[in-house]
């Protein structure tokens, strides 16, 4: 399977206007990190970011750590652990790194935590699809 990047996916294209626009960089420990302050446009309960936005941060997590070791994938599975609501307007800092690779399956692990204080916000593991993967930024 081969797949491409236009600049226009909703968690981390730079091209979607209504997206989060993450950007994610390999920090020199193998992880890969972004930091984000969840948008009111992202409530769910009064004063509180919508899961499904907490589980996006961690799908793109795991998807920009299997990249950025060399290893693209897409989501098979993705299990995610809430652990605390998301504050909107809340500064977070999100976390992923490739933990093992077996044949064409990527395991990836992935957190959001407050980026000042370190307190978790959510975790989650994936497994990943090895794939290529072509970058094709319209501009």
């Amino acid at each position: 399977m081969e797949v491409h990047f236009d600049g226009h996916c909703f968690g981390c294209g730079p091209l979607n206007p209504d997206g989060l626009q993450l950007k994610f960089e390999p920090a020199g420990d193998g992880t890969s990190v972004a930091f984000y302050t969840v948008q009111p446009r992202f409530q769910s309960w009064a004063g509180m970011a919508h899961g499904g936005i907490v589980s996006l941060m961690l799908d793109e997590a795991v998807g920009w750590a299997a990249w950025h070791a060399d290893h693209p994938g897409v989501t098979g599975r993705l299990q995610v652990s809430l652990r605390r609501p998301l504050k909107l307007g809340e500064r977070v800092r999100i976390v992923g790194r490739v933990d093992n690779i077996r044949r064409n399956l990527i395991y990836v692990s992935a957190w959001v935590e407050n980026a000042d204080d370190g307190s978790r916000v959510a975790d989650a593991t994936s497994t990943l699809v090895a794939v290529k993967a072509k970058i094709e930024m319209e501009t």
